[in-house]
């Protein structure tokens, strides 16, 4: 049995890697991982589940391997994340990885700090008292830790990449207006955070 299912998973090793770009209403099961996490579990005024959407993402990782995540979206803007993600994908974009800030706890700290791509997340702006875009699952997040997000008071999120906050250097995987991340995100209409006058934040695109 054991040589068997050896053969079986070099037969599964072997076969070509099949792309998945798919949404879909959000499921029971991712239902119960975002209640309390990225959703209220009372529910929220300004936004129903009804209202997201559940997608499945795949994308090129740091390492070039080919791999399969979870975003949650507003249905408005789910057929433009499928086609820039699938273009992406076909361009080998790297993404260092896609995953529900409900991994994290629903903390866009500790996402951020693992440089994890998402969208919704019921929250606040950080350091205010406004409902962010992410709220309503209108704006995504691309590899957030090489494109940091800084406060108008020069603090910058997540505080380990200061590094990444002088966007004139040169370095692997930094959004800017000539990266095809942005212009993909551009030309379905999003805005980029990286153009905001008093705050920067190079991670973020809205609708």
């Amino acid at each position: 049995m054991s040589q068997l299912l050896a053969i079986l998973l070099n037969f599964l090793l072997m076969m070509p890697f099949q792309p998945v770009f798919t949404a879909e209403p959000i499921p029971p099961q991712v239902e119960a991982r975002m209640r309390g996490n990225s959703y209220p579990e009372g529910g929220a005024p300004e936004i129903r589940l009804s209202d997201l959407r559940y997608l499945r993402l795949s994308y090129y990782d740091f390492s070039g391997t080919p791999r399969t995540g979870e975003m949650v979206c507003n249905a408005a803007i789910a057929q433009d994340l499928l086609e820039i993600f699938e273009a992406l994908f076909e361009a080998k974009y790297p993404i260092r990885s896609i995953r529900l800030v409900d991994d994290f706890g629903g903390s866009d700290d500790a996402s951020m700090l693992a440089d994890n791509s998402s969208c919704f997340n019921y929250r606040v702006v950080a350091g205010t008292r406004t409902l962010s875009r992410h709220a309503l699952g209108m704006a995504v997040d691309i590899n957030p830790f090489e494109n940091p997000y800084i406060r108008p008071n020069g603090e910058v999120l997540p505080p380990e990449a200061k590094e990444f906050v002088d966007r004139t250097r040169d370095f692997p995987h930094k959004i800017d207006r000539e990266d095809l991340c942005y212009r993909l995100f551009r030309e379905h209409g999003f805005t980029w955070g990286g153009a905001w006058t008093r705050s920067k934040d190079y991670q973020h695109f809205q609708k």
